[in-house]
């Protein structure tokens, strides 16, 4: 084998390698951004919850209407 087909042997299997880890670090990137738009989803609804508590608290009458002078 000459030295120009090891050469491009050699490098081919450093960009292979390249590849397989980029792949790997993509992936777990992926789950984890996938676990961000979980945990949103969560939050988003516990801010509907509490925003509602909200609502219904500061709509509640603090002092019971009185009834009309007949």
């Amino acid at each position: 084998m000459s030295a120009e087909l090891i050469a491009i042997i050699a490098a081919s299997v450093v960009i292979l390698g390249f590849l397989w880890n980029l792949h790997r670090d993509l992936a777990g990137i992926h789950r984890d951004i996938n676990g961000v738009h979980r945990d949103m989803a969560d939050l988003r609804e516990r801010m509907a919850r509490i925003e509602g508590l909200f609502e219904g608290f500061t709509r509640r009458e603090t002092v019971p209407p009185t009834a009309p002078a007949a």
